[in-house]
Parts: C-alpha cells; structure tokens; sequence
C-alpha cells in the first residue's frame, strides 16, 4: 500500500511562533540574534551562498528593515525555525534581486508578501517527505496571520519540489515563471494563495486545532501601503 506523500512526525516538541516588528524588537534582541545566525548555517554554510557570509557569522541584508516581518519558532526558549514576511508594495528579494525568475507582472498588493529566508535547526527538519512540527508551526504561522492582517497570498522562491507539499496543503499555487538554477538549485517563483481551508487542512496535518502564534506586537494588524 502506497503511503500519502504529505505526514508529519509525532509532535514530541511543540514549537510556538513569535512575530517580531519594529513594535516589539526591542524583547527579541537576543531572539533575533539566534535567528541571524541560524540563517547563516543554512544559508551560508549548508546551501554555500558565500555571497551572503560575514565574518560576524549573522545573515543579514539589505531587507531587514522595518518594513520586515520576522516569525520566531521557540522550543525551550531557543531558536529552531525561522522565517521573514516582505510586503509587495515595495522592492522585494523577487522584483530587486531574482527578477528573471518573474515572466508576469510581479505581486504587487498590500495583500501580498513575500516568504523569504525559511530556515529550520538541523535538529528539527523534515525527513524525507515527513513534514516535521517546526515546518508545519512556521508554515500554520504564516496562514494564521495572514488570516488575521488581510494577507491572502505569498510570493515564494523555492525548489520545485514544494509545489505537490503546497497544493497538499490547500495552497492555491500559480508559478510567475519557469524554473532556474540559482546557486546551483532549481528554483521557481510562485504565488500561493490560501484561506480558512488551507488552515484547516495545515491544522488536520499538525493533529492540532490550536493557534501557533504567542501575543502579537500592538499593530500585528497594520498592512504595508
């Protein structure tokens, strides 16, 4: 018997998200800090995009601004995921810098933003195409505020590979391009809707009905303009 492509592992940890903007960094400092390092083992010393390497050893760039969103996954007080939301209504990682791979007019909408820099502890990743819990928090995390802001798309630049996870998941996925290789992986810009049933289907997978996200910042609900 075939098993379903989509699964994920026992939940023996529980990881809850935290939203970081500029209304609250200040209780995240150290946070953030585990999070820019945690995106240089991924980024730079895993995937070798020694473009972005600093003798500092933190990822950071030019969008980490106060226009960024950032989501924490905490598990036992430390840093085990992570990922950056970026409003459309202004220069983002696909229009400044993966132009090529948009063939349309590219997202742009306060009810749009971009998912950049997902990245999770070696620790606690999937295995093979088991969706661990800290994936699946991150991914619930985005529909949940989304949800709750006004936010009904993302714009992602990923392995082809995560189109089947997406549209498993209930997202309603729409390529802005062909595939190319980026720093030696195929990579693919799409747009990937979603509502109340893909927070369904997130929530069935996880085995679990409650929220993921802590207290937000006071103006969680603000969109760009």
């Amino acid at each position: 018997m075939r098993l379903p492509i989509l699964a994920i592992i026992h939940q023996m940890e529980i990881a809850v998200i935290h939203i970081v903007t500029p209304e609250n960094a200040a209780q995240y400092s150290e946070a953030m800090e585990q999070a820019y390092r945690l995106r240089h083992q991924v980024f730079v010393e895993e995937k070798r995009w020694t473009d972005l390497a600093r003798p500092d050893g933190r990822e950071i760039d030019t969008f980490d601004d106060d226009h960024a969103l950032h989501m924490l996954a905490l598990h036992e007080g430390r840093v085990v995921g992570y990922q950056r939301m970026l409003p459309t209504t202004r220069p983002y990682l696909l229009t400044a810098v993966l132009p090529d791979l948009c063939e349309v007019e590219p997202p742009c909408s306060p009810r749009v933003w971009e998912w950049t820099r997902y990245a999770v502890d070696r620790n606690h990743r999937d295995r093979g195409r088991i969706l661990s819990p800290v994936g699946s928090a991150l991914l619930t995390g985005i529909v949940e505020w989304g949800l709750e802001s006004g936010v009904e798309a993302i714009v992602i630049e990923m392995n082809p590979l995560w189109l089947l996870r997406l549209v498993q998941l209930h997202f309603r996925v729409t390529p802005l391009g062909l595939p190319q290789p980026i720093s030696g992986e195929d990579t693919v810009a799409v747009s990937a809707a979603f509502d109340h049933r893909t927070l369904k289907r997130l929530r069935e997978t996880r085995g679990d009905a409650a929220s993921v996200l802590t207290a937000r910042p006071a103006a969680r609900r603000r969109l760009a303009s």
